[in-house]
């Protein structure tokens, strides 16, 4: 996981233990899933958007290409 061994992960869950303490951890740790959800869930949003966006575009060109065709016959 991100380049790092078991000992690397251990030193640094060490230091935020010392850091925060005990009772702290389960707040930081909801606090940070709570916002890695968030920002899926924004993600996804964008990204539907951006979909619906293109769709209609291209939907849009195709009606105006269907007429111009129609127009030229």
């Amino acid at each position: 996981m991100f380049g790092m061994g078991p000992l690397e992960m251990i030193l640094i869950f060490l230091a935020i233990l010392l850091l925060f303490g005990a009772k702290r951890l389960p707040e930081i740790a909801k606090g940070l899933g709570k916002g890695i959800s968030e920002f899926k869930t924004a993600m996804k949003e964008t990204s539907n958007e951006l979909k619906g966006s293109i769709d209609e575009v291209n939907k849009n060109d195709n009606n105006e290409n269907k007429d111009s065709s129609q127009n030229n016959k």
